[in-house]
């Protein structure tokens, strides 16, 4: 039964140690781990007529066996209807026990990792990473970015 785990970690491996390269390229810090409290709606603020509302979870990262907080922006989820009061697809299909991959900013207060979306197209900067939300598939891969829509990228001019 180990031999699966193990070819499983190394197929795995690459992969892992290319998207945290690309994290660290997109000045951002990098987390895996497993989700330990489900996604749940946050209201938000208004700009220009857009509720910036956030989804939240809670995962134990693989790094430091920590709680994390993960701070996500529902507009830049591809399921988001405007100023809609639940959780956008893909980010609804997340539960407990899932993995994560995560690029984007830690933030020491709460103990979390927020920013973890396109930055539009701006030039990466540790205050503004070009994050992602990523799902470890089955064989070890990673789904596309749950936060990479722009339509309302117009929101932030760079």
């Amino acid at each position: 039964m180990k031999f699966p785990i193990l070819l499983l970690a190394l197929l795995a491996g690459p992969a892992l140690a290319d998207d945290q390269s690309q994290c660290t390229e997109n000045a951002g810090s990098y987390l895996t781990g497993t989700v330990i409290k489900a996604p749940y709606f946050t209201k938000g603020h208004r700009l220009h007529g857009v509720e910036l509302s956030h989804t939240h979870l809670k995962i134990k990262a693989d790094q430091d066996g920590q709680p994390y907080d993960v701070a996500i922006d529902n507009v830049f989820a591809d399921g988001y209807v405007k100023n809609e009061q639940q959780v956008p697809a893909p980010l609804n299909g997340i539960q407990a026990g899932d993995r994560l991959e995560l690029c984007g900013q830690l933030y020491s207060e709460g103990g979390g990792i927020h920013w973890v979306h396109t930055n539009c197209g701006a030039t990466p900067t540790p205050a503004k990473p070009n994050g992602w939300v990523k799902k470890f598939m089955a064989g070890g891969t990673t789904s596309d970015n749950f936060e990479d829509l722009t339509t309302y990228c117009h929101l932030w001019p760079n």
